[in-house]
């Protein structure tokens, strides 16, 4: 099923195409006029600028000339060098670019046919969570003939430019693309979800298996319709561009046009001494400045290779600027790697990828008020929206990403461009329903940057269980929407937490309203009975309170296990205790090892405790073998835990 298409403007391509076209003129934008503040917010461009359609800059103009990918980009006197970083990614994979430029042989010039070119054009991205179709005229800033902003060394194509003026035109001007980060740009252009990776921190090239963990997951990303881009890192402004000893450019953005594991024939095997290649193409969008380490051109490795070898082996260069590099010299060359992975299409009816608009919201009230600061402001943080999900296996790699609501358009009012965002992650109790209110026993999961981008994330690998999601404005008191999405290999259940306690309604009336509030966290039960020596052990928890319980994932094959499983309760007395089990998984009937019984009063000790199992029948039950260590928190206010 088509995505919907959120028109921006609301002005329709087609009808517009067909007014121009029966009065026979040219469109011209009454929504983006060919004048200054187009170009910036608050300045004036030095020189003359003269807005050109683009057969009054060549002769036979084009949108695309041959192969989109085939043409170096360049991105003029004032084009952002993003942009072109971006724009050479987008052309990579035709199943990207054809969503951002649809129908392009219904939009391109036909000297055939000239009445019925209407001089309008339609371009489509992903607009905060929506996919947006944003229609222009083909008027283009020039100053004495030339573009001033991105062009292509194909003299009369034209894709970049209409493409970057149909951006401007949605964030509202030229200026506002220059505050964006190449993969804020891919992902508007493609809906892709952006991670970047340190290769200094991931340490690729001391930990061999850390590397080819990646070369696996960069394949997958890639065969799937992913865009991948690296950079070298410039410490300074003066060293922008600066070439290596291997003749990479630093503070440049190489896009990756291949990904290979090749394996070698006998005789390949023998010259190369190894069985298996781990190839990586890039692209220069710039078209110049090639690699010329080993497996350039001018290598010795390369020269070993044949015309029909490189054909074989898939190792074949289609652009100038292209140049194939090893997986080692990969990781020990580039400092960052953006990638960005196609959430857009589910797996085996599996979705992917999760996503919910919300916003920040400021109230008297401390319940309603929605905007609580970062964890620094531990009275307010847990006022700020709540979000929880779950994930159903251990060790699942899951990306999380925050994105704020564009606020470019405040820029002619004097204000900041965006806030600092971030957000908090807490594993918390496998059956909890209600927002947080204290940290007692939850655990901090992870954090992410913060900062002043229009997007953060964070990249973990979590355990199974339930997690809560907690976005964040470094301060608080401040309103703003945001767009929280969440990718994983297995399907994440997302929702948000908007209720504090249980609802007071007939049916909680009538049966009892919860007095009490219990949580608690058993972290391990140890010295487990072992029938005989050679018995397998699997140890479970069963957490009950009344008709409700929890179940803890088995363990295998140990009579010292660790849990840190946490549950909470409701309890509309405290006459209703705890009662944690221990279990023995076996193939045909399970086995009881012991229990624990807890009044959980809210007076008791809230420190960590040691017990003894007992057989079923209460406290004063018979002794058995093994103890649990375990927290319990119990508050007759609804809203402390």
């Amino acid at each position: 099923m088509a995505p919907s298409m959120k028109l921006y403007k609301n002005q329709k391509y087609q009808d517009l195409k067909q007014a121009c076209i029966s009065v026979g003129r040219l469109f011209c934008d009454p929504t983006f006029l060919p004048e200054n503040d187009s170009l910036f917010y608050n300045r004036l461009l030095p020189g003359k600028v003269v807005w050109k359609r683009p057969q009054d800059i060549c002769d036979d103009p084009h949108l695309i000339v041959g192969n989109i990918s085939n043409h170096q980009l360049t991105q003029g006197r004032l084009g952002h060098k993003p942009m072109i970083a971006a724009f050479s990614c987008l052309a990579v994979q035709e199943s990207n670019w054809t969503k951002t430029i649809p129908n392009p042989k219904e939009q391109e010039w036909d000297p055939r046919k000239p009445n019925k070119y209407a001089g309008i054009f339609r371009f489509r991205f992903w607009h905060f969570g929506e996919w947006t179709e944003v229609v222009i005229d083909d008027l283009l800033p020039t100053i004495n003939g030339d573009l001033v902003f991105s062009f292509s060394t194909s003299m009369n194509e034209f894709w970049n430019a209409l493409l970057e003026k149909a951006y401007a035109k949605l964030l509202g001007c030229y200026e506002a693309l220059d505050s964006l980060t190449t993969t804020d740009i891919i992902t508007d252009f493609t809906g892709t979800l952006a991670e970047t990776i340190d290769m200094h921190k991931g340490r690729y090239t001391e930990l061999v298996e850390e590397k080819y963990t990646l070369f696996k997951e960069l394949y997958k990303t890639f065969t799937k319709g992913g865009l991948i881009c690296c950079t070298i890192e410039s410490p300074s402004q003066e060293e922008q561009e600066v070439e290596t000893d291997w003749g990479l450019l630093k503070g440049h953005t190489y896009t990756m046009t291949d990904i290979r594991k090749i394996r070698l024939g006998e005789r390949l095997v023998e010259v190369f001494s190894t069985e298996k290649l781990y190839m990586i193409r890039l692209r220069n969008p710039f078209g110049r400045q090639e690699w010329s380490g080993p497996w350039s051109e001018i290598s010795e490795e390369w020269q070993q290779l044949t015309a029909a070898d490189r054909k074989t082996l898939g190792l074949i260069m289609s652009d100038d600027g292209e140049f194939w590099i090893s997986l080692e010299d990969f990781c020990r060359n580039f400092h960052q790697l953006y990638v960005c992975r196609n959430v857009n299409n589910p797996v085996c009816g599996r979705k992917m990828l999760v996503s919910m608009v919300g916003c920040w919201t400021v109230d008297d009230d401390p319940l309603m008020n929605r905007s609580g600061g970062c964890y620094n402001n531990r009275e307010t943080f847990l006022q700020n929206p709540q979000y929880i999900f779950t994930v159903p296996d251990d060790e699942h790699k899951v990306i999380m990403s925050l994105q704020q609501k564009d606020r470019r358009t405040y820029r002619r009012l004097g204000r900041p461009d965006n806030y600092i965002i971030g957000f908090e992650l807490f594993k918390v109790e496998i059956n909890r329903k209600f927002r947080l209110h204290h940290l007692y026993i939850q655990e901090r999961a992870g954090t992410s940057t913060y900062i002043d981008t229009r997007t953060v994330f964070l990249s973990k690998y979590l355990k199974k269980g339930n997690y809560v999601l907690v976005p964040t404005m470094f301060q608080h008191g401040r309103t703003s929407e945001f767009l929280l999405r969440i990718f994983s290999e297995v399907p994440v259940k997302l929702r948000e937490l908007t209720m504090d306690m249980p609802k007071m309604s007939c049916w909680n009336l009538a049966r009892g309203y919860p007095k009490v509030i219990t949580q608690i966290t058993v972290h391990s039960a140890e010295g487990l009975e072992r029938k005989y020596a050679s018995e397998s052990v699997n140890p479970y928890l069963i957490i009950k309170c009344g008709k409700e319980e929890v179940r803890s994932p088995v363990q295998k094959n140990t009579v010292h296990a660790i849990f840190d499983i946490q549950a909470i309760f409701y309890r509309r007395t405290t006459d209703i205790p705890i009662i944690v089990q221990v279990w023995n998984k076996r193939k045909f009937c399970d086995q009881f090892l012991g229990q624990v019984t807890l009044d959980a009063d809210p007076s008791d000790c809230r420190d960590v405790k040691s017990l003894y199992l007992r057989k079923k029948g209460g406290p004063t039950a018979k002794v058995t073998q093994g103890h649990i260590s375990f927290r319990v928190i119990s508050s007759e206010d609804l809203t402390e835990l």
